[in-house]
């Protein structure tokens, strides 16, 4: 297993843990667990991201840190648009969208006023980081 996959399981661990709360460098941050189906295994997966509330829904940035490429939940979602999500104790399904101009960049710009390092992710890369919303679904 990866460090990388080693340390979404900690903070997974102490997210449930703590009613959606962790320490370290996401301490203060809003995040919600993603649960995606993988798009070439269809094995279920969870990933911690930050997020932000916007109205009855949630936003989430498909940053990966200012890398070249998307990361992997965003093209599970892309297939996929069916996802669940964890915020604090609650569980529910939501609509995963890919957010179109200009309601992206609007998305973006609050999330980077919140949270400075989405602005310098924004500078650091050639792509245009996807803004996904998600959408309750009813039960």
């Amino acid at each position: 297993m990866s460090d990388f996959n080693d340390w979404n399981k900690k903070i997974i661990a102490e997210f449930r843990a703590n009613e959606g709360k962790v320490g370290g460098r996401f301490e203060g941050a809003d995040l919600l667990l993603l649960h995606t189906e993988g798009a070439k295994s269809g094995l279920p997966r969870i990933n911690p991201v930050m997020t932000m509330a916007d109205g009855d829904r949630y936003v989430v940035i498909a940053s990966k840190g200012g890398a070249p490429s998307h990361p992997d939940w965003y093209y599970n979602l892309v297939a996929n648009s069916e996802v669940g999500v964890e915020v604090g104790t609650e569980q529910f399904q939501a609509k995963a969208t890919v957010a179109e101009e200009p309601e992206r960049t609007a998305l973006y710009e609050k999330m980077a006023a919140r949270y400075s390092f989405f602005a310098d992710y924004a500078r650091n890369t050639k792509r245009v980081i996807p803004v996904i919303i998600l959408t309750r679904q009813p039960n």
